[in-house]
């Protein structure tokens, strides 16, 4: 990259030198990353389809080592964070630990991950849409990418203003769907399921039946936007204690409510029929069991809240592209102008704007290549899950070597070594297992499979080569990488 225009340091002036600011409480954190992840669409979506396709019965205790495994890689992410005060999340923290270009690496392959995630998701979402209005409130029949725009539309407008707003339609959201979801678990094993409370899924033989490398792959992915929580560090309250804070308790209720779901909907669709009902209509034989379990009206009410949960994942999924592109363009890898913000609502409003298009010409493009919704849902959101895996498993790393190199910064040995490395080798066990299920996660493509997992290892290597590139010709941009302000 050739030095800096002076033209455009001088356009950004007053609104590209501010830094984002805010008030977030750890509540407003919490509801955020769960929006990410989308409760109710887990429930119906991801749930039915692990026990299914993957360890059948098993299923509650692959949620169980998944939450932990995440739990683990917490203790080293977390205390990182304490110590480390750069926004950035996976980007800053694999540059303090593996150092710049590594953590340049790290960031495209977060931003091609998130942009994944988030498109997946749009399409998810138009198809819900287009299910609702036409088939539940009977009416017009619009095709799901027209929903899409719509969406991304809304969208896009709440996350050019304060991050506030939109945490506080999120928080909405989430408590409804967490109501119908503990609702329907409650009911579950208090009336005793369809027959009885079974003790099945905590048996060894069925812990480890079927499929168990996709069940632990869709197990993580349930996961994912957990570390989001370090990438609104700017705007948190009081964030030493906030970020940290947030994360626990967004990593236990997620293990704790999907391990129970899962078993509950074992429960109340019944062991002997489950494993097939869910692997011949996953989200139908979820349905199904609501109605039976808590009567028609409240399973029409879940198919408002699945539409309203999708539109909170996506606005929560925006939300993060947006603050990666504003981190990137901070150290001046993207444009700088993009790194302004708003001087009224304290937004990346800049950045937020181009996550917006370039989901708009990722759609369009998949629309105009005739890819159906269904498949651009499973493929880009459960690839994108396979590459979050990755930054996790280098995040591990970087905290040893963060803390190896920083011994002023060091805290309990657990903290800093110990727990982490325990985290990588989790995750590279899970790595392996995920790719060698990729091609099951996108349909049974080998080709697509190879070639995704190539995009995804080649956008770090080109990281790599861009950084190396910069310390040779421009030192500035280079020693900024990684939020590391100089």
């Amino acid at each position: 990259m050739t030095e800096i225009n002076p033209s455009v340091r001088a356009d950004s002036t007053q609104e590209a030198s501010k830094r984002l600011t805010g008030t977030l409480s750890t509540t407003d954190i919490v509801f955020t990353v769960l929006a990410f992840n989308a409760p109710l669409s887990v429930f119906v979506g991801f749930i039915p389809v692990i026990i299914g396709a993957g360890n059948g019965l098993g299923a509650p205790t692959a949620y169980t080592a998944a939450g932990a495994l995440i739990l683990l890689f917490t203790v080293g992410f977390t205390a990182m964070g304490r110590k480390l005060p750069n926004p950035g999340a996976f980007y800053a923290y694999i540059t303090a630990g593996l150092g710049r270009p590594l953590g340049l690496g790290a960031a495209f392959l977060a931003v091609i991950s998130y942009f994944f995630i988030l498109v997946g998701g749009y399409a998810f979402g138009g198809i819900a849409l287009e299910a609702l209005i036409r088939d539940v409130l009977h009416g017009p029949d619009i095709a799901w990418w027209i929903w899409v725009l719509v969406l991304m539309a809304v969208v896009g407008t709440l996350g050019y203003f304060r991050i506030s707003l939109s945490a506080k339609i999120l928080t909405f959201f989430m408590t409804t769907e967490l109501i119908i979801i503990v609702c329907y678990n409650v009911i579950v094993f208090a009336t005793g399921g369809a027959h009885g409370i079974p003790t099945e899924p905590f048996m060894a033989s069925n812990i480890f039946s079927g499929n168990v490398g996709l069940a632990v792959l869709f197990g993580i992915v349930c996961f994912s936007g957990f570390e989001a929580t370090a990438v609104f560090r700017e705007e948190a309250r009081n964030p030493e204690r906030t970020i940290p804070r947030a994360t626990y308790i967004a990593v236990i209720m997620m293990g704790g409510l999907y391990a129970l779901s899962a078993w509950a909907q074992i429960a109340g669709i019944g062991v002997a029929q489950v494993v097939h009902q869910t692997a011949t209509d996953p989200t139908g034989a979820v349905l199904a069991s609501v109605t039976a379990f808590m009567t028609k009206t409240v399973t029409d009410i879940v198919t408002v809240l699945l539409v309203t949960s999708i539109f909170a994942a996506n606005l929560s999924t925006h939300n993060v592209t947006g603050r990666y592109i504003y981190s990137l363009s901070v150290d001046r890898i993207f444009p700088a102008a993009l790194s302004a913000v708003h001087h009224r609502h304290g937004s990346p409003h800049r950045a937020s704007l181009v996550t917006t298009g370039i989901s708009v010409l990722f759609l369009m493009g998949l629309v105009l290549a005739k890819v159906d919704g269904l498949t651009i849902y499973a493929v880009l959101v459960g690839i994108g899950g396979y590459a979050l895996i990755v930054l996790m498993l280098m995040t591990s790393l970087a905290v040893v070597g963060y803390f190896r190199a920083s011994t002023e910064a060091r805290t309990s040995l657990w903290k800093h070594t110990v727990a982490p490395i325990a985290a990588a080798v989790g995750l590279i066990v899970a790595l392996i297992l995920a790719t060698l299920n990729v091609a099951v996660l996108v349909g049974g493509d080998q080709v697509l499979a190879a070639s995704l997992i190539a995009l995804f290892y080649g956008s770090v290597v080109f990281g790599v080569v861009y950084a190396l590139v910069l310390r040779r010709r421009n030192v500035a941009v280079y020693r900024r990488i990684g939020r590391q302000e100089v």
